[in-house]
């Protein structure tokens, strides 16, 4: 039996809050709740998250991680191969899915720049190269509004990849 598309938008949004809660490095994160929730998987894509987090880096002057690993998920649905490489009109389909994304979140947390989401869902940013800094943002309660906004995002990714054609393989 198949699951609908909603029960795999929502398992992207679980396994996003979950593994930003238990692994962290936002990207990352979200990169494995969208595959996983559509059942498939790619380890370059995977592991060319993994320095994305904060902003870029931890540096947190960078779009989101969680929103940029959604964007290479996408890219790696629907975007451009190096056969169509001098076609510029062929990645249409995923920037305009990608904007479609970013609309959405712009949105919802006022900005993509980390800083300034981290300033409005905590009263300001942190520093997570500086011992200190990192105390003070899991006392502000960093870790559940990352793994919130990684699960709101995953969930936001899946529902357009969906609504744009991509099936998931049926499950024996």
């Amino acid at each position: 039996m198949s699951k609908t598309n909603e029960e795999i938008i929502e398992k992207a949004f679980t396994l996003g809050k979950k593994y930003e809660q238990e692994c962290t490095g936002c990207a990352q994160t979200t990169i494995a709740a969208i595959f996983e929730a559509l059942g498939i998987w790619n380890e370059d894509v995977f592991k060319a998250g993994s320095g994305l987090a904060d902003g870029l880096g931890l540096t947190g002057d960078g779009s989101c991680g969680a929103l940029v690993g959604a964007s290479m998920v996408i890219g790696y649905l629907f975007g451009r191969s190096r056969d169509n490489f001098k076609d510029m009109y062929n990645p249409m389909k995923s920037y305009t899915l990608v904007k479609k994304m970013h609309d959405k979140y712009v949105k919802q947390y006022g900005s993509c720049r980390c800083y300034d989401v981290q300033e409005k869902q905590m009263g300001r940013t942190f520093n997570l190269w500086n011992a200190e800094e990192m105390k003070a943002a899991y006392k502000a309660g960093m870790m559940d509004h990352c793994s919130t906004l990684v699960g709101n995002v995953a969930k936001l990714a899946t529902r357009i990849i969906l609504k744009s054609g991509f099936t998931p393989e049926p499950k024996e």
